[in-house]
């Protein structure tokens, strides 16, 4: 995931009071409003107090595959349920990308559909492709960077990091700290994926990652897929999903996963007494930066909520509550212009050199048809 940028600060203060009065900060509407439905901004659904009454009117949220303690969601829900009194539930909390892209599909034009998701980018890339998302335009939108928002506005990175290694000191007498330390014999047994890479975004990232400490690039993920076909066969790559409860019994004493997650996870192990000694390296012979989508439901049963908790996402507020969380905000340059970002929190990110790189669209989607014709066959068996 990777490196963020800002807002004016008249915009962050507009977001800051979403009651704000119509037309103020911009969003009065030009032309008739829209139905939240079919609005591509809160300017086009009558401005932000029009479209905030509507949100509340609805008084629910739909989503899905958000964990609490993944880039500080339980903040972020509470937070929006405070703020507007819209109840928001979640469903499969546990779920993965390809879990939300299949909901849209699965449940569409039911009142369960997710009205919003949360996906890795080559899943909003491809649930883009398949007609499933709505344009809509944040507030911030102009200062998302262009390499971090799909053109026609259909999603828009959010917040991202690292992919790194996480590992618990306690039960690995030494930790590794790139990809090549993962091929170690003491290693065996040890090594995990948060997820199977055809459907986690986070599992796919670290692919990526090998790839680029394996002679690969973006346009080269094999490398990445054989490295993990080589852990599996010497038995250091273990086939169990790494998460909070796998750490704690010490079934996956070494995680590859995003930098604001492992960093998290730490916090809490020691928050709870728990005995683990988590600790997160940033591999640099396989530095791999993404960001996590978020996007609308074309078909949302509850639209004008869908729209507006996009905005509370892209507002200072919800982008500082996932600084907070070690997660990089898009905004966070932004941000830092116009003095709306948690230095404090800010300053709690770890180092890392040099200026993140993303691939572009059909290096993704040539990655994933990769992935997805030969992990299975290349780590299974």
């Amino acid at each position: 995931m990777p490196a963020p940028r800002l807002r004016k600060a008249s915009v962050a203060v507009c977001l800051a009071f979403a009651a704000a009065p119509l037309g103020a900060c911009g969003n009065a509407p030009t032309t008739a409003p829209r139905a939240p439905s079919v609005a591509t901004s809160a300017a086009d659904a009558g401005g932000t107090a029009a479209l905030t009454a509507a949100a509340k009117k609805e008084g629910s949220l739909n989503t899905i595959a958000l964990p609490r303690d993944w880039a500080n969601y339980g903040a972020l829900i509470d937070g929006f349920e405070k703020k507007y009194g819209i109840k928001v539930a979640v469903e499969n909390p546990e779920g993965s990308s390809q879990d939300e892209i299949n909901a849209l599909k699965e449940h569409r034009g039911a009142g369960r559909a997710p009205d919003t998701i949360d996906v890795g980018g080559s899943f909003a890339q491809s649930a883009a492709r398949q007609g499933l998302l709505a344009p809509y335009k944040v507030a911030a939108y102009d200062d998302i960077p262009k390499e971090q928002k799909d053109p026609r506005a259909r999603w828009a990175n959010n917040y991202g990091g690292y992919i790194s290694i996480g590992c618990d000191a306690g039960r690995v007498k030494i930790c590794p700290s790139t990809f090549a330390d993962l091929r170690k014999p003491e290693y065996k047994g040890q090594v995990a994926l948060n997820g199977n890479p055809t459907k986690s975004g986070s599992a796919f990232a670290g692919v990526y990652a090998a790839a680029l400490a394996n002679g690969g690039s973006f346009g080269d993920i094999q490398p990445g897929i054989d490295f993990f076909a080589e852990l599996s066969k010497n038995g250091n790559l273990i086939p169990v999903e790494s998460t909070p409860a796998t750490i704690e019994k010490g079934q996956t004493p070494i995680s590859i996963d995003w930098d604001f997650l492992n960093l998290g996870y730490a916090d809490e192990f020691r928050k709870k007494g728990a005995d683990v000694d988590w600790r997160t390296a940033i591999p640099f012979d396989g530095s791999f930066a993404e960001y996590y989508a978020s996007a609308v439901n074309k078909d949302a049963p509850h639209p004008a909520a869908a729209r507006l908790w996009q905005e509370y996402l892209f507002s200072p507020e919800g982008q500082n509550l996932r600084l907070g969380a070690y997660a990089r905000p898009v905004l966070m340059d932004a941000m830092e212009k116009d003095g709306t970002l948690d230095k404090a929190a800010a300053e709690k990110l770890p180092t890392v050199e040099g200026t993140p790189t993303f691939p572009t669209e059909a290096q993704t989607a040539k990655a994933r048809e990769t992935v997805n014709r030969g992990w299975a066959k290349a780590v299974s068996g």
